[in-house]
Formats: C-alpha cells, sequence, structure tokens
C-alpha cells in the first residue's frame, strides 16, 4: 500500500484500511512498518496497531493483538521471530527482542529481551528460551 500511497492515490489505501476494518475488525494503519514474512493469524482478528510501530520479519501475531502508544509515550518496536499471543498488549516506546515469546492477554510495558517467556498484568519475564 505504500507504493499507492507514493504515487500519490490517498483513496486506495484509505478504502482497504476501512475494508479491513469492517471485514476483520482490525485497525492497521496504512503506513505501518510490517516486515517480511510476518504473519496476522486469523486474519488479524481484532488487531490494533498504532501507525509508528515497527514490526520485524518473521512475526506471528495472533487475534486480538494491540501494539499501542501509552499517553504519547511512542510505540512499540518488535524485533524480528517474535511471537505475540492472543489478546496481548505491547503499549508505549517499548523493545521486543528478537526470539521472545509474548503469552495471551500479557500486558508488555517495559523492554523485553532477546529469547525472553513474558506474561501476566504488568508483564514479567517466566524463563528464557535456550540459544540454538
Amino acid at each position: 500500500m505504500q507504493f499507492v500511497k507514493n504515487k500519490k492515490i490517498p483513496l486506495l489505501p484509505k478504502m482497504i484500511q476501512w475494508f479491513i476494518r469492517i471485514t476483520c475488525s482490525a485497525d492497521i494503519p496504512v503506513n505501518i512498518s510490517i516486515g517480511k514474512n510476518t504473519v496476522l493469524k486469523h486474519n488479524g482478528l481484532g488487531v490494533v496497531f498504532h501507525e509508528k510501530a515497527l514490526i520485524g520479519n518473521n512475526v506471528i501475531i495472533m487475534q486480538h493483538v494491540t501494539l499501542g502508544g501509552r499517553n504519547g509515550r511512542g510505540a512499540p518496536i518488535i524485533g524480528d521471530h517474535v511471537f505475540i499471543g492472543t489478546g496481548a498488549c505491547v503499549l508505549g516506546s517499548v523493545s521486543i527482542g528478537k526470539k521472545a515469546m509474548i503469552g495471551a492477554n500479557a500486558v508488555v510495558i517495559t523492554d523485553v529481551p532477546d529469547n525472553a517467556v513474558v506474561g501476566g498484568i504488568p508483564s514479567r519475564i517466566l524463563k528464557y528460551l535456550d540459544e540454538e
């Protein structure tokens, strides 16, 4: 969609965004940066992304995930090979490290290191995955 926006065709990206919102109940801005091979499971049902969020490569995002701002404190940066479980909220200017896993319904408001598994409200590190 960025190609269409760069060609100064503003109506088409907006129409596509509204189509996605109506059919999937999702809010995915047209100018968000999503890496290669990133998958929105269940057709992105109920996901809400901040327009300035950065999503890395090979990320798996389950349904009803929010990547949002937090009282004007920026947007999340998601590393490569991250798994984000159903209903998780990643809020504010936080960084999620490579190969991290975020559990279902976790509320992430602090940085997550590489290879960490986090869960809870607010989230905390539950364990570290083994390096391969």
